[in-house]
């Protein structure tokens, strides 16, 4: 699955269509938002779950 933003400039994001996700993997997606979004984890965590 490929995502994309427009928000703070285009940026795309492939989800693997893995069940499960390794752990690894999930890490690594969630860096690439949180440095796109200019967040930390936690911030990511929390625009994601709230």
């Amino acid at each position: 699955m490929r995502l994309t933003t427009q928000e703070n400039g285009k940026h795309h994001i492939t989800i693997p269509n893995h069940s499960p996700i390794k752990i690894g993997t999930l890490s690594a997606i969630l860096r690439d938002i949180d440095n796109h979004f200019n967040f930390t984890r936690d911030e990511c965590l929390t625009q994601l779950f709230e």
